[in-house]
């Protein structure tokens, strides 16, 4: 009995798809890396500075720099689409710069050591909840009100502590809420990373929609990253 002809065209149909979603989700995740990379790059070199590291960390530079990372992931990260492709490689390659500069201190502060047992556990809780992201039927879009409410309560809480309470446990608890938070956003930004390509409609869009989630990952990784290595740090103490 012959093959029905519709049949195997629909398989043909569907492993194009599931090809294609491959190929943009791995653009996706290639992105977020070098972005890691150059982050971690501009860091090194910058910690290297005594004069670089006393005119971020030791002067008002430091809130505009993050003032200016907040920005681009708040508000210009949801814009992204609507730029041109160079204008989109360029607002997510000025982000990981910045970031970096930022970062510098990290290389002062704590030990390699450390700085690796971080990434790598970073890495491990990241890719886990993204691939639950990638994989669950749920839909988690319910969840993301109360992501980013508690996200933003915990940055200002965070801020306040600094300026203002500099008590190294209830930093400790706003890490822990922080590094829970965000993982929450790693499944939530996977899961909306992978619906928007069923509504790509060429390449052009498709590659700007990749910086941007790049963009978004990169962030939940780096507030990971940042919290556990300052757990770490704390737990040598």
């Amino acid at each position: 009995m012959a093959a029905d002809p519709r049949v195997a065209h629909g398989q043909v149909a569907v492993e194009r798809i599931d090809e294609g979603l491959r190929s943009y989700m791995l653009s996706v995740y290639n992105y977020m890396f070098l972005g890691l990379g150059l982050t971690g790059a501009v860091a090194f070199v910058t910690s290297q500075s005594p004069a670089a590291l006393g005119l971020i960390h030791g002067t008002p530079l430091k809130w505009v720099l993050f003032a200016a990372v907040f920005g681009i992931a708040f508000f210009g990260a949801p814009r992204i689409v609507n730029m041109s492709v160079a204008a989109a490689h360029l607002t997510f390659w000025l982000f990981a710069t910045v970031f970096g500069l930022l970062l510098s201190y990290i290389f002062v502060v704590y030990t390699g050591a450390d700085i690796g047992r971080a990434f790598f556990m970073t890495a491990g809780a990241f890719g886990a909840m993204s691939l639950y992201g990638y994989t669950t039927k749920r839909d988690l879009s319910g969840f993301w009100p109360f992501l980013i409410v508690g996200l933003l309560t915990a940055v200002v809480a965070s801020l306040i502590n600094v300026i203002f309470l500099e008590s190294t446990l209830f930093q400790a608890v706003l890490s822990v809420i922080v590094i829970a938070i965000s993982l929450g956003i790693t499944a939530f930004h996977t899961q909306m990373i992978k619906d928007l390509y069923y509504e790509l409609s060429d390449g052009d869009t498709m590659t700007k929609v990749a910086v941007m989630g790049a963009l978004l990952l990169y962030v939940s990784f780096i507030n990971i990253f940042q919290n556990l290595l300052f757990l770490l740090g704390m737990m040598e103490e």
